[in-house]
């Protein structure tokens, strides 16, 4: 394996049905589990952040007049629903987890603390961190960027619906390019639309290579940790 500890970002929308991304498809979720569990046998201590586009998007709600504040701490809770259904998918799949929350709710995560969660790493558990940053205002991109420093991953591998990042959206423009290899500044400088600013810059100012790919494909996780040539790589040099 290319890396020995990664930090796993996945959508919520990557959990639901797969014509809506809605709700929590029990299939999606045992899919992940299975690739999780794969990479986990041969050695590789696994981190992930989740969202919970499916169930909530904190930002689109609160167009409809709630606060964003609010909006976006209901938008953390729902990213806690998603990491107990994997959690759970995991564990049947025969690999020990633990759900670490930035919002502390003590009956069903333990609170993230950083020492912690390195400690479940180090004893082969797979670590889902749920809650975002435990602030508004901060994509769960952010989070997954942060969590990944935090924890010294090697590597922050983003799941995505398509295989990489492109020039456009390549289901409206048939020209669109797909990048094999991108450098940080190339997607702030060009707006591409992989992760949010904040979040890119992080990885940027750590080193820290992110790799984009398409979750729907079996084994795609376990090919993505081996270092084969699989969607795009952003670096600091191309």
């Amino acid at each position: 394996m290319s890396y020995r500890r990664i930090l796993l970002k996945l959508s919520g929308e990557s959990l639901g049905e797969p014509d809506t991304g809605h709700s929590i498809a029990p299939a999606a979720v045992e899919s992940v589990a299975r690739q999780v569990a794969s990479v986990v046998a041969q050695g590789v201590e696994v981190a992930i952040v989740v969202g919970g586009g499916n169930i909530l998007r904190g930002a689109d709600f609160s167009k409809n007049g709630v606060h964003r504040a609010s909006a976006d701490y209901m938008g953390m809770l729902a990213t806690v629903i998603n990491a107990l259904a994997l959690s759970a998918a995991v564990e049947q799949a025969g690999v020990e987890t633990r759900v670490l929350s930035a919002l502390e709710i003590h009956q069903v995560a333990e609170p993230f603390v950083r020492r912690r969660a390195i400690a479940h790493l180090k004893k082969g558990r797979v670590v889902i961190l749920a809650g975002g940053t435990g602030n508004p205002f901060f994509t769960t991109d952010t989070a997954a960027a942060l969590r990944a420093t935090e924890l010294g991953c090697d590597v922050l591998l983003k799941a995505t619906k398509v295989d990489g990042v492109y020039s456009a959206d390549p289901k409206l423009d048939p020209t669109a390019k797909r990048f094999t290899e991108l450098a940080y500044m190339d997607v702030l400088q060009k707006g591409l639309r992989v992760m949010d600013s904040t979040a890119i810059t992080l990885c940027m100012e750590n080193g820290l290579p992110v790799v984009v790919f398409n979750l729907f494909e079996e084994g795609n996780i376990e090919r993505a940790v081996r270092g084969e040539n699989l969607g795009t790589t952003i670096r600091s040099q191309v």
